[in-house]
């Protein structure tokens, strides 16, 4: 009979212990933003704005979405059919739960092809994780750099108060000539300010999607590499929207702003969402990270 009566108890438990990584802020949302961007834009289909860069046996376009995966003989990315000097870039995403250690989901912005080894680039990444832990969502910027060795990333991470695998949420990057926003279903979580010239991507950028193993450095600075046993990694894709000026917009067109302001910039209501988000989901912020050559990121002390 204690036994009968245990089973319940270790049942809960073990319930409990498969939620805990999302429970740091379970029962806590950020505050409303009060305005929401994403809903100033038109939903469109993937082949609309969109179309295979590589590995098109490993994507299937179906529900105006795509779907993109990894496997051990290939990843899978898109890119747009036109490049964009500001714009507002969204899509929402869902990840694959389990064990996805070394692999990276991300959606970005880039003008590596057309500048390689000297390009710009804005990045959501999703670094893959091992059983129990959270996904890590990477927000990063990087000014003229490229893999070579002379990249200045400017990283700041958060663990997401919901679990990014159970439904679809909307991920957008607001890149306008002032400032960069990343925003999570419409919460901003992260602005970039454009303090100088130096420091902030100016030139064409073209929007992107991929799935690929970065088994080196993902996960826990690559503790934890890709494992086949589990494949394939999948990500799913839908409700993409874009607005703003193509590289051949002409000079008036308006750039897109996250508030309502046409300056740019934040409500006070957008402010006190981001600051929620950042006092309770940033687990690493590379202006803290007091290992690091901060004269390469002078916007961290100007």
């Amino acid at each position: 009979m204690a036994n009968f009566l245990l089973f319940p108890f270790l049942l809960l438990l073990i319930l409990l212990l498969l939620i805990l990584p999302y429970s740091t802020n379970a029962g806590y949302w950020p505050p409303s933003p009060g305005y929401y961007p994403s809903s100033k834009f038109r939903s469109m289909s993937f082949y609309n704005g969109y179309r295979n860069l590589w590995g098109p046996a490993h994507q299937r376009v179906d529900n105006n979405g795509i779907t993109i995966w990894l496997d051990q003989h290939s990843g899978s990315g898109f890119k747009s059919v036109k490049p964009f000097r500001s714009g507002y870039f969204g899509a929402s995403i869902k990840l694959q739960p389990g064990y996805t250690a070394g692999v990276i989901t991300a959606f970005y912005l880039s003008n590596n092809e057309a500048h390689p080894g000297y390009h710009d680039e804005v990045d959501i990444e999703f670094l893959g994780t091992t059983f129990g832990k959270p996904y890590t969502l990477q927000t990063n910027v990087y000014i003229r750099g490229s893999g070579d060795g002379k990249i200045i990333g400017r990283e700041m991470k958060f663990h997401l108060w919901f679990d990014p695998t159970q439904h679809f949420h909307h991920y957008a990057i607001l890149w306008n000539p002032r400032e960069i926003i990343f925003l999570v279903d419409d919460v901003p979580i992260r602005r970039y300010p454009r303090k100088s010239a130096e420091t902030f991507p100016l030139r064409p950028m073209w929007v992107y999607g991929s799935i690929w193993d970065a088994s080196s450095w993902a996960t826990e600075d690559g503790k934890y590499k890709a494992d086949y046993r589990y494949q394939p990694f999948v990500g799913q894709f839908t409700n993409f929207k874009a607005g703003g000026c193509t590289a051949y917009a002409p000079r008036w067109c308006r750039p897109p702003t996250a508030s309502p302001f046409r300056s740019g910039g934040l409500t006070r209501q957008q402010y006190k969402a981001m600051q929620w988000v950042q006092t309770h989901s940033l687990v690493y912020d590379y202006c803290r990270d007091y290992k690091r050559d901060h004269s390469l990121t002078p916007e961290c002390w100007r």
